[in-house]
């Protein structure tokens, strides 16, 4: 088996401190991996920080960032956020739209010709071309420079953007399909038959970590339990239906309990519950994982997910989740490790998390259990082999 030494990874965004995104967090992991074992790794990325406005931001040029070359393009100055946002709404309604209205979709997303040029011109140069995630006019447009040498990330969720028959054509066009998790790999099966060369998952590594669950309740105050979510808070990850769960909660059972949320975002929640949230917005590593260790249970109510980040560093901080059943990923997790339960519905909600509340050696053996699930499954070595497996799968 040959091995591919040079490799390009195109992302939309560029994950750091101010640019929160599993998808983007895994592919710098992912690149980061590599370049850490010698494989020359270039990292290709617009100018952008902001995933709503794609406004261009950081300054365009090659940056050495850690031991990755990063490349920063701008964004098209010709995108439409108008009509992108017109047609993104006719397509969440789930009904079928026109060719026409794909396209017009997939233009004015985010782009930069800039980045597709620079890739062209350099294509001789890479073994491989990591492009992800699915959803982005980028991804669509990059992945044609030369697919026969791709591999796509998609980190694919089961929604309306994944039934376009564009979507379906990048899918069945790519050399590759690199997978975070079985259901996500089955998924794809159901909805576009790939034929790739290679069909491997691969998924993001963890390294181990301990953390005390008492020092972030002791450095805040805090007397009362609490949960935690952690990430972007907005309508598609669920916030507003965890908000209004844990309300109902608190109204209907008494019980004094409280909501740790970190990351980036607005917070949509009943009024009521304003003096029950504590806000922290960013963490560094440790906090986050102690507030996590903390907890009652992480809750991801998240429906769109295809590995679920957060979810696996809850349970390296040994605390059991709460996942919406409605996500066949966390679902997935949950039962695979036994670390966590997962709900359909407000009164299964409640049962749930009063069983929890109520049982702490139940918390304590399903948070050991998501731990050695995170262990044997996630450890970056086992990810390591498996995304060595597939880059250096001979292609033709």
């Amino acid at each position: 088996m040959s091995t591919s030494e040079n490799i390009a990874f195109v992302c939309p965004r560029f994950a750091d401190a101010g640019t929160v995104g599993g998808a983007e967090t895994l592919l710098r992991n992912l690149a980061e991996r590599l370049a850490a074992h010698g494989r020359r790794v270039s990292f290709l990325v617009t100018c952008a920080k902001n995933h709503f406005t794609w406004v261009n931001e950081l300054p365009a040029g090659c940056r050495q960032i850690g031991n990755l070359e990063v490349h920063f393009f701008p964004v098209d100055a010709e995108r439409r956020a108008d009509l992108f946002l017109r047609a993104q709404a006719m397509i969440s309604r789930g009904r079928q739209v026109s060719r026409d209205i794909e396209e017009v979709w997939v233009r004015h997303s985010v782009n930069s010709r800039a980045l597709c040029a620079y890739l062209r011109t350099h294509t001789e140069r890479y073994d491989r071309i990591v492009i992800g995630p699915y959803p982005f006019g980028l991804t669509y447009h990059a992945a044609q420079v030369s697919p026969e040498k791709t591999l796509l990330v998609p980190c694919l969720h089961d929604e309306p953007f994944a039934r376009l028959s564009i979507m379906h054509e990048l899918f069945r066009s790519v050399a590759g399909l690199l997978f975070n998790t079985e259901p996500e790999r089955e998924l794809a099966e159901r909805l576009y038959s790939p034929r790739p060369v290679v069909c491997q998952i691969v998924g993001m590594g963890l390294d181990p970590f301990q953390a005390d669950a008492h020092a972030f309740a002791r450095r805040r105050g805090l007397t009362r339990p609490y949960v935690i979510y952690s990430g972007r808070r907005e309508a598609a990850k669920g916030i507003p239906l965890l908000t209004a769960y844990l309300h109902a909660f608190r109204m209907r059972t008494g019980r004094d309990i409280d909501l740790v949320i970190t990351g980036s975002g607005p917070i949509e929640a009943p009024p009521a519950l304003w003096d029950h949230i504590i806000d922290t917005g960013f963490l560094p590593n440790q906090e986050k994982w102690e507030a996590m260790a903390g907890a009652v249970a992480f809750i991801h109510p998240s429906t769109l997910e295809s590995l679920g980040i957060v979810l696996l560093e809850a349970f390296m901080a040994r605390t059991p989740a709460l996942v919406h059943a409605g996500s066949s990923v966390l679902q997935w997790q949950c039962r695979r490790s036994g670390g966590g339960l997962w709900f359909r519905n407000y009164p299964e909600f409640e049962e749930e998390l009063s069983l929890l509340l109520n049982d702490e050696s139940l918390r304590r053996q399903m948070g050991q259990q998501g731990r050695e699930f995170v262990l044997r499954e996630y450890a970056w070595d086992r990810v390591e082999q498996r995304l060595f497996a597939a880059l250096d799968t001979p292609l033709a």
